[in-house]
């Protein structure tokens, strides 16, 4: 088996030991970040995303791959600077304001860096304006919200609706998700997409990346 595939193996089966130090090596025998996310990383993810669909895993198998990607990506750092071109877009998310949950935006946050979105994570909590503030700064190509209490989705509408008086709508495409959210309140709201989990979230995003 070849460093590749193995380390593909190691994010597959959740290896926070092996996953780190196969990334070390490939970076020793002189391959890029890039490589390395494009030919062991993304494809890894995009099976756990697979087979989260299929119902051959669930949460908790997935939450062990996504974090041996971080694994990977923290091995990675200090060769980044030198690799412009890791990322093929990005996204601004976070957990509205009111709610603290977080496990459910994490799970998609880690799933979407190891398929190649760049994640600005503004944590839990996140007021409208706090929102509008990180597309006006960084510019991403997504902005992903969630929420997992229906007392804090209409701060999902009230977002959108500040990015149309900031005139910043039409600069960043809105995603939407969380337990009590649906495709029908994402459509009443302006919402572009709506993700009902990691895996559709990240299908979506490298749907329309490619």
């Amino acid at each position: 088996m070849g460093l590749i595939e193995e380390l593909k193996q190691a994010i597959l089966t959740g290896d926070l030991r092996r996953a780190p130090e196969l990334t070390e090596r490939a970076l020793g025998d002189g391959m890029s970040p890039l490589a390395i996310m494009e030919l062991a990383c993304t494809p890894a993810m995009l099976e756990v995303g697979d087979k989260f669909k299929k119902g051959e895993i669930y949460v908790p198998e997935m939450l062990v791959s996504a974090m041996a990607v971080k694994a990977v990506l923290k091995a990675l750092e200090p060769a980044l600077q030198s690799a412009p071109a890791l990322f093929a877009a990005s996204i601004v998310l976070g957990t509205v304001k009111g709610d603290l949950h977080d496990i459910g935006k994490n799970l998609v946050g880690f799933m979407l860096e190891g398929a190649g979105v760049k994640v600005i994570d503004l944590e839990v909590d996140v007021s409208p304006g706090t929102f509008v503030d990180a597309v006006r700064t960084h510019k991403p190509n997504f902005l992903g919200m969630s929420a997992l209490l229906t007392t804090t989705m209409p701060y999902m509408q009230e977002t959108i609706l500040l990015l149309k008086e900031a005139g910043l709508r039409e600069d960043v495409r809105v995603i939407v998700g969380g337990a009590p959210v649906t495709e029908e309140y994402a459509r009443q709201i302006g919402a572009d997409l709506y993700a009902p989990d990691a895996a559709r979230a990240q299908e979506m995003l490298r749907a329309l990346i490619s």
